[in-house]
């Protein structure tokens, strides 16, 4: 079989001890098409960000670039612009015919906290090999806001793969004509599913939030407890188009509304560089079932993370701003995003992260 590894295959695996915890694994860890990764007890905050390299490991390298370590046990603040590594609870012992790639979760993404697992051996971040036996890392940024954190918080995601599996644009065109993928937008094909930014105005021409640049903390246990004012700027235009400022992170919503069929993932890359001076892409994965009406999805938009880089760039509603690369499950998973489980983000429109009130 080829295709992405469903819930009832990850817990297949962890049945068979490819996948392994330090701690058991928790009601709720196991999603449709990824399981999410919690974090251990220690932080190290370490000089620079990293990649191992072929035949290194991580605790290696971590004695060259480590200035102090952290207990995590009681709660520990990670502070903006700082960079940490964090042991994960989960191992791998993987197949030779399995490899994964791991995402940060909707929440972490929104928070602008780059988050990345790196593996021993590894010459790239999220991307684990086919027959990978050892540890994770995950690497941790925060980019806006300083954030608390504990044991067994989740900010990232892994997903299995079998085999080739992203579609081709004519069987993503086949896709959109039987499922329809996209509503409130043409579906623009070419490397995957592209989608534009929405900036036409909604109720009091909201339409994005841009993150505050000297905040206090952020708990990452406190659901639905902060004030948006205290963190974030509303965004508000009359005239269609955004002037976005260098280094300054955005929350804004895609003007299509995005359908995941039950039999198919997808994730969020980044479109090509030329077309302006900003990134879109933190938090990448989109479950089997996102968006898909009989999961109570519909009208469920892409919210949008992006970081303008070097140069003020106007940002225009309708403006091609990403791309879903869609991929085939292997197996339908049994619960789908939305239907039954804790989702957060299901039907949704421009939405900041569920640590703030609604």
């Amino acid at each position: 079989m080829t295709g992405v590894l469903a819930s009832q295959q990850i817990e297949t695996l962890i049945t068979s001890g490819a996948l392994s915890a330090d701690v058991d694994f928790i009601e709720g860890q196991v999603q449709p098409a990824s399981l999410d990764l919690r974090l251990g007890t220690v932080a190290y905050r370490v000089r620079a960000s990293f990649l191992t390299g072929e035949n290194r490991k991580v605790a290696d390298r971590l004695t060259e670039f480590e200035m102090h370590r952290i207990d995590l046990s009681n709660g520990a603040v990670l502070e903006k612009g700082c960079v940490y590594v964090v042991p994960l609870m989960e191992h791998l012992a993987l197949s030779s015919d399995i490899q994964a790639i791991a995402n940060a979760k909707s929440s972490t993404g929104r928070l602008d906290l780059l988050t990345r697992v790196i593996t021993d051996g590894g010459v790239e971040f999220d991307r684990i090999p086919a027959g990978y036996t050892g540890p994770l890392y995950a690497e941790i940024c925060p980019r806006s806001f300083s954030v608390l954190v504990r044991p067994g918080m989740r900010l990232n995601q892994i997903r299995f793969r079998q085999g080739q599996s992203i579609l081709s644009d004519q069987e993503l065109r086949d896709l959109h004509n039987s499922d329809v993928l996209v509503a409130g937008g043409p579906a623009v094909i070419g490397e995957g599913l592209g989608f534009s930014v929405d900036l036409k105005p909604g109720a009091g021409n909201l339409v994005g939030y841009r993150a505050k640049p000297h905040t206090g903390v952020i708990d990452l246990d406190r659901i639905g407890e902060y004030d948006s004012k205290d963190f974030w700027d509303e965004l508000r235009t009359d005239g269609r188009q955004l002037v976005l400022d260098p280094g300054a992170f955005y929350i804004l919503v895609s003007r299509e509304a995005v359908h995941i069929p039950p039999g198919y993932a997808a994730e969020m890359a980044p479109y090509l560089a030329m077309v302006g001076e900003f990134r879109v892409h933190y938090a990448g994965f989109f479950d089997p079932g996102f968006g898909h009406a009989a999961a109570g999805g519909t009208g469920a938009r892409g919210v949008l993370e992006v970081r303008c880089h070097e140069a003020p760039f106007v940002l225009e509603h309708g403006q091609t701003v990403g791309r879903l690369v869609y991929e085939r499950m292997s197996e339908v998973p049994e619960t789908l995003y939305g239907a039954g489980i804790a989702s957060n983000y299901q039907g949704q429109g421009l939405k900041l992260s569920k640590h703030f009130k609604a």
